[in-house]
Order: C-alpha cells, then structure tokens, then sequence
C-alpha cells in the first residue's frame, strides 16, 4: 500500500477553492447516485399507481413524499459512507478529491449530515406507508452496515451485499402506492440486484490497481481479470428471463427487454477473448448504464400502451 504521507501531500496541493460549497455538498451525497436511483423509485411507484388503478395528479402528495424520502436516504448513507471511507479515498483516482478527503468537510459534519438527512427521510416515507419506510430502513442499514463498514473491506462478495441497498429503490417506490408488494415489485428488485455485479465489476475491472492500492477485495484483485469477466457473462446471462416476470406491460416491452438483455450477453461473449481487457471493460460498463436507462424508462412509456 502507498505512503499515507505521500498521498496526502499530493490531495494537499489541490486547491481548496477549486469548488464552492454546494459542489462539496453534491460530492458528499453523491448526488450521481441519487440521480440514478430516482429513475427506478419513480418506476416503481408509476407501475404501482398503474396496476392499482390510481391517478398520478390525485397521489401527488404521495409521489413527493417517495421521491423525497428515498432521495433524502440515500443521500444520506452515501454521507455516511464518504465519511467511514476516508481513509482508503485517497488511494482511488476517482474518489481521492472527495470533500472528506481533502478536508474541505470535516468528517463529523459528513457523519451528522448523512444522519440528519436519513432521519428527514425515513420520516418522509412513514407519511406513505409503513411498508415503505421499512424497506427504506432496510436499504440504509444494508449500504451503511453490511456493505460499508463489513464486507466491503474483507470479502469478494462485497459487491453482492452492496447489490441489496441498490436493487431497494423500486421497492420503496411500489411499497409507498401499494403496501402488499405486487409480484412485479419483486421482479423489479431482481432486475436491480442482477444488474448490478455486471455493472460494477466492469468497472472494478477499469480500477483494478486502485482496488488494490487500496486494500478492497473486489473481484478482479483477489480472482483476476479472466475470472471477473466469466462473472460477468454469467449475471448478464441471469438476466434473461427477468422480462417474463414484468409481461404485464405487454409483448412490446418484453421484445424490447429481451434484446437489450441479448445484446449486453451478445457483447460480452463477443469480446471475451479480446486482449485489450479495459477496452471491453468499458464497453460492458457503458452497455450497463444505457442498459438501466432505457429499460426503465421504457417501463414507463410501455405503461401507456
């Protein structure tokens, strides 16, 4: 592992008033994050006001209230995460500029803050149902405890504990409309809890030696790039047969579903024996987000048909 000492002198020449405070606090919230997890709240809950025979203009209370709620929790955990994950920040490329690190936030106003707005927001979901503040209780507790602070640091599966917090945002979107968690609900959990490996072990493919400076057990440092992409192919693979579940938005969506799915599978197993392993690293991590994208935003659109 790197000198503490050197990687701190190199955070200490950044400029402190390279960003204004608004842009440390979008930083500490990860506010990317929340952004992508909006998109699959707000598809739960439009699918549930869909089947349950509900108008979206007369819940517009309770559209705010999800949309605020999950948004103020995640905002949260990720505070708290920037905070608990100081000290291997400044190993990474990506995350060594993080207001935590380069002291423009101190670590217990991240601490305080990711609390206070997780509170704010778990009072926000109890004003739609019980069912959805629990869930979202749920997603906080397996990013923050079973992701950040335990497996994160010692196991290869780390990944696949943290796949839980993510796949939770259509949940808590469904459960605020519709307490009794439709089938649909769960298959859209599944959907999110499958996507993510493929998603972030492309990416843990690309940071590989920053993983590994850093002392985090991702799959690619602890089982190698051959074995990651294997991983890879077989999550996508999972995938398959997920549209059959949500073919209650018609034969149109699933077509669509379907080819998404077999264009990623097709992508990867074209690309596996290619020697330039970041190249289709890129290309499956790309694939992975226009992926996600679009098939929830056609889940919508499909909605009306």
């Amino acid at each position: 592992m790197s000198n503490p000492k050197s990687v701190n002198e190199s955070i200490g020449a950044i400029r402190l008033d390279e960003t204004t405070p608004w842009q440390d606090f979008l930083a500490l919230i990860k506010v990317g994050i929340v952004n992508s997890n909006l998109i699959t709240t707000f598809t739960g809950l439009w699918l549930a006001l869909h089947f349950t025979g509900l108008r979206f203009l007369e819940n517009l209370d309770l559209v705010f209230f999800t949309l605020a709620g999950s948004s103020l929790i995640i905002a949260g955990s990720c505070s708290i995460n920037n905070y608990y994950d100081r000290d291997i920040d400044p190993y990474m490329e990506r995350t060594k500029s993080r207001p935590t690190v380069s002291g423009r936030v101190q670590p217990r106003v991240a601490l305080w803050l990711g609390i206070a707005l997780i509170a704010a927001g778990t009072i926000f979901l109890f004003m739609t149902t019980i069912t959805a503040a629990v869930i979202g209780i749920i997603g906080v507790f397996s990013y923050v405890v079973l992701y950040t602070m335990w497996s994160k640091r010692q196991y290869v599966s780390n990944t696949i504990v943290g796949s839980i917090s993510g796949a939770v945002p259509p949940l808590i979107g469904w459960a605020a409309i519709d307490g009794n968690l439709d089938p649909m609900a769960w298959a859209l959990f599944a959907l999110m809890f499958i996507w993510q490996p493929p998603h972030f072990y492309a990416l843990a493919m690309r940071r590989v030696e920053e993983y590994r400076a850093a002392g985090v057990p991702m799959l690619p440092v602890v089982k190698g790039l051959k074995r990651t992409k294997l991983s890879i192919i077989i999550w996508v693979a999972a995938l398959l047969p997920i549209p059959f579940f949500l073919k209650s938005l018609g034969i149109p969506f699933l077509i669509l579903a379907t080819i998404l799915n077999l264009g990623w599978l097709a992508l990867g197993i074209y690309g596996y024996r290619n020697k330039d392993e970041m190249q289709w690293a890129k290309r499956m991590f790309v694939y992975s987000l226009q992926y996600m994208t679009i098939i929830f935003v056609s889940m919508v659109i499909f909605s009306f048909i």
